[in-house]
């Protein structure tokens, strides 16, 4: 194997219990089990996620094959007539079965009608807003470290490993933390946690409601997810309370559901929205960083320290036909995949207490090997959704050559199988910025440029990893570039706990401009940065 890839490889040793019989009856046996770190999507790509995919694309296959048939006969059996002879044929059957054309033009409209009433309404994105907390809330790198150093709960080896993770990480200085945090005050109390949740949420709907117009008690739908914090009453209690919003509001808060939340809330939005035509939703997205702030020594329980950072999103959806024309973006699709079925994945990110009973989240060695799976999952259900169709048949016709024929050992190198390139189906690309190196491995991965990869690196060096809310950081950075134009589709791909990986897609209903309220405002001509 090549040296260069010896460092994708991990290595667990497996208890396979008693030998039952054999020379070696009654002995332990155990098996070294090699697995990658990311799995190389060139290499494995399951058929059955593609099957999956491609049933959602042919559910209305029957019609889309049926009407060019229809036109066709239609078109040869009008070809023949001129148009004299048309429209004296239309006229004699108009005054001679009269009887036959009226009840057919009723039952035509009738069945137009219920066609448009019954289809799903188009689920628009009218706008959307980021939390840039207080200046007051800056931390830089080396303020985080001597931090550490001041709380005297940790040795060298774990201050020099903590500095090491900060300076891979790929965040900036300018990122936001709890003030009682950096002041080492206890910040895993509910006051604090409810502080901190009512600073950055209320921020940011507060920018929403101004860039809509929109009053809160017009809102019919509203969802806040947050993975840690989950007081009584809930967040969106909060909110609710806080704006005085109206008594039948439908109201959701989902919680422990980790980075890939955001997405789970916009498709609950979503079915919502369908069941209740002409109204608005809400989604709230955030993590409090200062209620699971780590104080052990713990290494894997540490890793959220240093990557985790203060951050809301809170996004507008629209299913009025009226909010077509002001509306920045029409939802596409959500793709969903969770791998909780699988232990090692459900441990992956895993929130528990350490020997000490300090609280924390605990991060697997194999998270990078369990998300390349969820990811693997994820595109390649959502690929046949968006591909176009050159790209789908060269994927599909060499995914079921290897599927047949290189799978039988013959050949010593089995052809690759062809990956398409996403390049094609999405103008820009919001990839969930959990770290560095989780964006090397996608970017390797997936063939995407360093301009694709802009983004979500710009984000995370901005803001740091702000959880559920990152993707949206991104598509704000993108518009704050003024890049988005007409017609130019969004992919937002995100990954958490449980392990879940999940997509949205979008298409943009207008030129997006500059806008007026942003977090990058202040700082976008700095950006991008060299890294």
């Amino acid at each position: 194997m090549p040296s260069g890839e010896q460092h994708l490889l991990a290595t667990e040793i497996v208890d396979r219990g008693i030998e039952s019989s054999g020379p070696n009856a009654g002995s332990p046996t155990f098996s070294v089990r090699v697995r990658r770190r990311l799995p190389d999507f060139v290499q494995s790509v399951n058929l059955k996620y593609v099957r999956l995919g491609y049933h959602y694309l042919i559910s209305h296959g029957l019609y889309l094959a049926t009407i060019p048939v229809l036109v066709l006969v239609f078109s040869a059996e009008v070809g023949s007539l001129s148009r004299e002879e048309l429209w004296q044929k239309l006229w004699e059957d108009a005054r001679y079965d009269l009887a036959t054309v009226l009840p057919f033009l009723s039952v035509f409209a009738f069945t137009l009608s219920v066609y448009s009433m019954s289809r799903p309404r188009s689920i628009y994105l009218v706008d959307f807003a980021c939390h840039k907390p207080h200046d007051d809330l800056k931390v830089t790198k080396a303020q985080l470290i001597d931090h550490a150093i001041r709380s005297n709960k940790f040795d060298e080896s774990t201050i020099e490993f903590q500095r090491r993770i900060l300076h891979a990480s790929g965040i900036g200085d300018e990122t936001y933390v709890p003030k009682p945090l950096l002041a080492g005050e206890n910040c895993a109390t509910m006051k604090e946690g409810r502080a901190e949740a009512s600073a950055v949420m209320f921020g940011a709907l507060d920018e929403l409601f101004e860039k809509t117009r929109v009053r809160p008690k017009d809102v019919g739908v509203l969802v806040v997810n947050c993975s840690i914090f989950n007081p009584t009453p809930s967040l969106s209690a909060m909110i609710i309370n806080h704006y005085k919003m109206r008594g039948n509001i439908l109201s959701y808060n989902l919680g422990g559901m980790g980075c890939s939340a955001g997405i789970i809330a916009v498709d609950l939005a979503r079915d919502m929205l369908q069941a209740n035509p002409n109204n608005y939703a809400v989604v709230v997205s955030t993590e409090m960083v200062g209620y699971n702030w780590y104080q052990g020594k713990e290494r894997s329980m540490i890793l959220p320290n240093c990557f985790f950072r203060m951050g809301c999103s809170a996004v507008l959806l629209s299913n009025r036909r009226r909010d077509f024309h002001r509306a920045k973006y029409r939802l596409e699709h959500v793709v969903r995949t969770h791998k909780g079925a699988d232990d090692r994945s459900f441990r992956c990110i895993y929130q528990e207490e350490d020997e000490q009973r300090f609280k924390g989240l605990r991060v697997s060695k194999d998270l990078m090997e369990i998300g390349g799976e969820a990811l693997k999952t994820n595109i390649t259900t959502l690929g046949p959704l968006v591909l176009p169709f050159s790209e789908q048949l060269l994927f599909f016709a060499t995914l079921v050559w290897r599927y047949l024929f290189g799978g039988n050992g013959s050949q010593p190198h089995p052809k690759k199988p062809y990956i398409p390139d996403y390049k094609l189906a999405f103008e820009h690309f919001c990839v969930h910025a959990a770290s560095k190196a989780v964006l090397d491995e996608l970017q390797r991965n997936l063939e995407l440029s360093e301009g694709n990869m802009e983004a979500s690196r710009m984000t995370l060096h901005r803001f740091g990893n702000t959880s559920s809310s990152s993707i949206w950081y991104e598509l704000a950075y993108l518009e704050a570039k003024g890049r988005v134009r007409r017609g130019d589709r969004v992919w937002q791909i995100a990954f958490g706990s449980g392990f879940k990986c999940n997509s949205l897609v979008w298409k943009s209903m207008r030129r997006v401009r500059q806008p007026s309220k942003s977090p990058w405002l202040e700082c976008i001509d700095r950006y991008p940065v060299a890294l």
